[in-house]
């Protein structure tokens, strides 16, 4: 197998996670003006008082995330099993930014549901597969696990106050 640690010029596993996990964070991006207008535009629940919080929480998440993927890939470089576990955080991820840019640009709180409940049912496999490699990292995604059915059950609300977009 090939060595994430040896290949790239010995440049450590936890910067080349972190940097992957910055750049596929960045595809959030993608969103044009209109896309945030639409969203803008939808009534929200009175109760949602930390929607300006949202990018903070989420930088945390992302965080924790890429160290106990870091954890795992320490525990084990290389291997068949490490390698799969790192697709598994990597598809975690991808699937988590793309909800925003996807919601806004179908305009649909349902794809964004959609998309939210794949993260978390992901999120919660994964976590199921690290819990036997190790403790730390899996205490490290409680925050994604904690914090996806909040925003998940946000775009339920959000369907709710806004039929017509849904």
């Amino acid at each position: 197998m090939y060595n994430l640690t040896k290949g790239i010029g010995m440049v450590s596993s936890g910067v080349i996670i972190g940097a992957i996990t910055f750049l596929i964070a960045i595809g959030s991006f993608f969103i044009t003006p209109r896309d945030v207008k639409w969203f803008a535009n939808l009534s929200r629940p009175q109760w949602l008082v930390f929607e300006p919080f949202i990018p903070l929480i989420w930088t945390v998440i992302f965080v924790c995330g890429a160290i106990s993927a870091n954890i795992i890939w320490q525990h084990s470089p290389g291997s068949l099993v490490t390698w799969l576990l790192m697709g598994l955080y990597l598809f975690v991820e991808i699937i988590t930014v793309a909800y925003i840019p996807l919601m806004l640009r179908l305009r649909s709180l349902k794809a964004g549901e959609t998309i939210g409940l794949i993260g978390m049912i992901s999120a919660i496999v994964l976590a199921l597969c690290v819990l036997p490699i190790s403790g730390l990292a899996t205490i490290l995604l409680i925050p994604y696990l904690l914090w996806s059915p909040i925003g998940t059950f946000t775009t339920d609300e959000l369907k709710h106050l806004n039929p017509e977009d849904a």
